[in-house]
């Protein structure tokens, strides 16, 4: 089965609230949170996409950032959500586990249309 190509508009909706997730399992880097998030079946997100939503959340108070050095490299600039952050993380996935509910109430009833059509 390939993989399915998110619309970008759905993505940029639920990034922060997915980067954030990922965040609580501890600091993380770029990249790393780049292949969470792929592993996760969001496809790949660039970094031109990523980064400036890293540095939203740090301007607002719930990341930290630190410079560690690279083991045999450059050094990685880690993330980590800060208290503030940790509760932010928790409103947002609890007002997108609502939001995603109230749009499946008026989606799935359109999902069975379009796998017919489809098989057509």
């Amino acid at each position: 089965m390939s993989e399915i190509e998110w619309p970008s508009e759905w993505l940029r909706g639920v990034l922060g609230v997915c980067v954030m997730r990922v965040l609580l399992d501890g600091p993380s880097y770029g990249y790393a949170i780049t292949r969470r998030l792929e592993q996760a079946g969001l496809g790949t997100v660039k970094g031109g996409t990523l980064y400036p939503l890293l540095s939203r959340l740090e301007e607002a108070g719930h990341l930290a950032v630190e410079w560690r050095a690279g083991e045999g490299g450059p050094g990685r600039k880690f993330f980590t959500l800060t208290d503030q952050g940790r509760a932010h993380a928790g409103e947002q996935a609890a007002l997108w586990a609502g939001f995603t509910t109230t749009t499946r109430g008026l989606t799935d009833a359109a999902a069975p249309a379009r796998a017919e059509a489809s098989e057509r």
